[in-house]
Order: structure tokens, then C-alpha cells, then sequence
């Protein structure tokens, strides 16, 4: 199996996902949809920010390599009557089902910033996004103080070393690194912005029990405890992970959780 399809499948990202819907909806409101748009939501997976475009009048096609994901999104967009919303399964690097020129905005919220090939995926994007389109991508940051970043921070640290070649997705939350993968696919360094703005994950539960939501279905993150556990170090990170989340935990109450982290923007007009 295809290694990122493997780490996209294992566990279930779903239950991560809920934290998410309401910062996904939020999100959505500021790409400025119009109805009758046709949008392209690439590394979807079940729906974070798909379903509230379709829900504003966009006819949305949800691509992500995870068939899991491609099923639970379906089932959602079908218990909320959203006939505009087909998700299918699909690898950011090779699009080749989708036609050239077809999307009004392409986009990708810490989906497509995970696919091996980062020229491919910013070649494919363009490709799939008519002239005049937009395409709009959310990214951790590398080295960023808040919460995911210094997950994969912390996690990589009890990971064996990537193989030869591999390239880490944080490198989408580079400015000059994002400029280099769309001029490549043709597009001016003047046609690609950037703004800093910050996500929030909330969710009726304490920090350490949305940490063990990580720990069971977060492919990433159960590779690292996996990992961890060969080495007898697995409470060691599980104890790094427990203080960072409840430091940046700023819900009044030890009960509920909510946890910005920030995430780079990036804009691109095609």
C-alpha cells in the first residue's frame, strides 16, 4: 500500500475532526464562495471544510487518499442532504481524474501539505484551477510555537529518522519554499500571498483526553507512541505531549478544550 495512504487509513482521523468543524466553518466563511462556484477540496478528509462550502452553494468535490475518509465524508454529506458534495478518493500528487481548467477555487487545509511530491501537488492544483481562479492553502508552520507544530516537533524526536528523500511536509509552511513549488507550475511569485491566522481546535473534553484521542487515531501521532513503546519511552512522550497540550489549553474550564494554533495562509491567483 501506498505509504501516505497507509499513515491516512490507520486510526481514524474522524475523531479528530470534530474539534474542528467549528474553525472549518469559520475558515469557509472568509474564502468568499460564491454560489454555483465549483470547488475542489483537496486532503478533505471527511469534510472540515468541504461541507460548510457546499452548505454556502458551492457544487464541491472532495478528493483525499484515505478511502476511510472518502466514506465517512459521503455518509455526511448525505445525512445533511448535501446533493452539491461528492467526496472521492484520490492522491494529491496525480489528479488525473480531474479535468484541467475546471475549479473556480482549489482548495487545501493541512491535506495536501502531507502528499510526498510537494511540486507535483502545487502543479496539480494549478493545473485542475481555471485562469482567473483562486487557490487557497492552510499550513503548519515549521518550528511554530503552537499546538500541531510542536506535535510533529515533539513526536519526530521518538521516530526513527524519514528515508532518503523524503520531504517534510512542514516545509509548505516556508514562504520561499511555497513561491519556488507554484512558479514552478507557472505562476509569478507576485500571484502567491501569504497571511498568518490561527485555527482553533475545541472540543467537550479535557486536553489529556483529547491528547488520548491522538494517541488512539491519529495516524502520525500512533506511529510516535508505537515507536516510543520499542524504545520504553512511550510515557516519556506521553508526558511531553499531556504538558504541552494542557499549557495551551485556553478554556476557562478543565473540562472543555480550546487550542489556537497558527497556521500559514497562502493565496494564489491563477
Amino acid at each position: 500500500m501506498n505509504p501516505n495512504k497507509a499513515l491516512w487509513e490507520k486510526g481514524d482521523f474522524t475523531r479528530i475532526a470534530e474539534s474542528m468543524r467549528e474553525s472549518g466553518k469559520r475558515l469557509v466563511r472568509s474564502f468568499g464562495i460564491n454560489k454555483g462556484d465549483k470547488v475542489l477540496d483537496l486532503g478533505c478528509g471527511d469534510g472540515t471544510t468541504a461541507v460548510p462550502a457546499a452548505q454556502s452553494g458551492a457544487d464541491v468535490t472532495g478528493v483525499d487518499i484515505s478511502s476511510k475518509l472518502v466514506a465517512a465524508g459521503n455518509r455526511r454529506a448525505a445525512s445533511l442532504g448535501l446533493t452539491n458534495l461528492t467526496f472521492h478518493e484520490g492522491d494529491a500528487c496525480d489528479l488525473r481524474q480531474l479535468k484541467d481548467d475546471h475549479f473556480d477555487l482549489s482548495v487545501s487545509i493541512f491535506g495536501a501539505m502531507f502528499a510526498p511530491k510537494p511540486f507535483d501537488v502545487a502543479k496539480e492544483m494549478v493545473r485542475v484551477t481555471r485562469p482567473g481562479g483562486r487557490i487557497i492553502m492552510g499550513n503548519w508552520i515549521p518550528g511554530d510555537p503552537t499546538l500541531v507544530a510542536q506535535i510533529l516537533k515533539i513526536s519526530s524526536a521518538y521516530t526513527p529518522p524519514p528515508p532518503e528523500g523524503f520531504v517534510s511536509p512542514m516545509t509548505w509552511g516556508v514562504e520561499s519554499n511555497v513561491i519556488e513549488r507554484f512558479e514552478a507550475a507557472g505562476i509569478p511569485a507576485q500571484n502567491v500571498s501569504f497571511a498568518k491566522e490561527t485555527f482553533t481546535f475545541e472540543a467537550p473534553s479535557s486536553p489529556s483526553e483529547f491528547l488520548g484521542n491522538f494517541r488512539q487515531y491519529y495516524g502520525p501521532t500512533m506511529n510516535a507512541y508505537e515507536a516510543a513503546e520499542k524504545d520504553g519511552r512511550a510515557d516519556e512522550l506521553h508526558q511531553e505531549l499531556d504538558t504541552l497540550f494542557n499549557a495551551h489549553n485556553k478554556s476557562r474550564s478543565k473540562d472543555t478544550m480550546s487550542i489556537p494554533a497558527t497556521f500559514l495562509r497562502v493565496s494564489v491567483a491563477v
